[in-house]
Formats: C-alpha cells, structure tokens, sequence
C-alpha cells in the first residue's frame, strides 16, 4: 500500500516536471519567434524598400538616391530645389501629431498609399497592408528618434460647421494679416511675400511658400487637411505651429480664408 503511494507522488512529481519543462519551451520557442518574425518583417520592408523608394531617398534613407532633386522650382528669376525625405533626420513635414513629435504609423501609412503628387511622392495604393507596414518598419531603422521616442498621440480634428461662411471668411482674413502670413504667402496667397525668397529649411536649402491660388496644398483640398497643417506646422520648414497661438476657432476661421484664396468658396 505505503508502495503504491510512494509510486503516485512520484509519478505526480515527474509529470509536474515535464510540465514546467514544456512551458519553458513553448515560452522560450514563442519568444524566439518574434524577433525573427519582427526580422522577417524588416527583411521584406527592405526589399520594398529597395524596389520602390531606394532611387529617391536612397540607400541610407538620407534622401540621395540616384533621383535626389525630383524637381526645380523658378520664380521671379531664382531656383528652388525639390529634395526626397532625409529619413535618417527624424522630421516629417505632414502628421498629425503636434509640432516635434514623430508622426504615427497612420500617418506614414497615409503618405505611403495617397503619395504627395506636388511634391513628386507616387502612391503605393497597390501595396497590401502587411507591405506598407513592412516597409513603414525599415524606414524607422534610418533615425534613433523611433528608438529613442514615441509618437505623440494625433490631434483631434471635427470641423467646425461655421467653415466657409462669410462671416468666418471675414475672421480669417484678419488673422492672416495679424499672424503675418503674408511676408511669407504674400497677400493674396501667391507665395510671393516679402520674406519668400530669403526661406530656408532646417537643411540650409530654400523653399518657396506655397501658392495658395495654384490649387490644392500637398495634402489636397480638404479643410481637415488645411486646419491640421496649421495646428502642427510643417516640421523642417519655415511653416510653424498655430497651435499655440490660435483658438481652435482661429485656425478654423483661417482654414476658411485658405479655401477662399484656393478658389473653393463661390
């Protein structure tokens, strides 16, 4: 009988070791696998990568490719340089998170997919979701800023209904003239201010305001676009952030003088 015990408890004890035993591996095994799964992802962001964006931006992500101006500017008898993104820097013009903070995977994701057609980017639409965020992983090996911090959270954005009318038309145009907006802009927002030919970006190269009766802004027409322009800035840029400075209304009442000067308002 005291035999027959003694077999139970130490059967008991075995099969509680081989128990721990197997956890351990599964957990060791689970742990392994996702780096090289975080590894297999890197690996086909590379290939992307390597396929789509190498000839602009180049091989180390520092925006000199083969193509390292994607396009000259000329105004008013002086050159303007268009160059790829400098990924190894950090800063990114178009987020949705505020002015020194690192845009979101969405935000990359955006530009990947729509691309900037004014700026030159093509759309990678044609990419499955795993692919854009494959390549969306490598792009952040270039700069320690994706080590070394997070992206903020977005800032919300509901239009508001008064957009457009008359009255906030009014707002805003007296805003653009007390933000100064038009030594840049200039005053009928053609890009042709009184400080337009001397701007530089935080690379030393210059840039030219943008020419609000071209048409769309580098993210398009819609107010959203234009009000989160306004709130974050354009990172790198001479283009700084109202978030500050301005109520919420006042960038609203700005983004509806901005529609009026793109020829969107009858």
């Amino acid at each position: 009988m005291k035999s027959s015990k003694r077999t139970q408890v130490w059967f008991f004890v075995l099969l509680m070791a081989v128990s721990v035993l197997l956890i351990g591996y599964w957990t060791n095994n689970a742990a392994a696998a996702e780096p090289k799964k975080d590894e297999g992802k890197k690996d086909e962001g590379k290939k992307i990568y390597e396929s789509r964006c190498i000839i602009c931006h180049g091989d180390k992500g520092d925006g000199k490719g083969l193509v390292d101006v994607v396009h000259r500017n000329e105004k008013k008898g002086m050159v303007w340089n268009v160059f790829p993104r400098d990924f190894t820097s950090g800063v990114f013009k178009f987020r949705s998170t505020p002015t020194g903070c690192l845009p979101t995977d969405e935000d990359l994701k955006r530009v990947i997919t729509s691309g900037i057609p004014r700026a030159y980017m093509p759309s990678s639409a044609d990419l499955p979701d795993e692919s854009v965020k494959a390549v969306i992983k490598y792009i952040k090996t270039f700069s320690n800023r994706w080590k070394d911090e997070e992206a903020c959270k977005p800032i919300p954005v509901k239009k508001a209904q008064y957009v457009g009318s008359a009255d906030s038309v009014k707002k805003g145009e007296q805003l653009w003239d007390k933000m100064k907006c038009w030594e840049c802009h200039g005053k009928e927002g053609k890009g042709d201010g009184p400080k337009s030919d001397s701007l530089k970006d935080d690379w030393g190269d210059k840039v030219l305001p943008f020419d609000f009766t071209s048409g769309a802004t580098k993210m398009g027409f819609a107010p959203e676009n234009v009000y989160v322009a306004y709130t974050t800035g354009l990172d790198g840029t001479g283009m700084p952030s109202f978030q500050d400075s301005l109520s919420e209304d006042d960038r609203w009442n700005l983004v509806s003088y901005t529609l009026k000067l793109m020829g969107r308002l009858q």
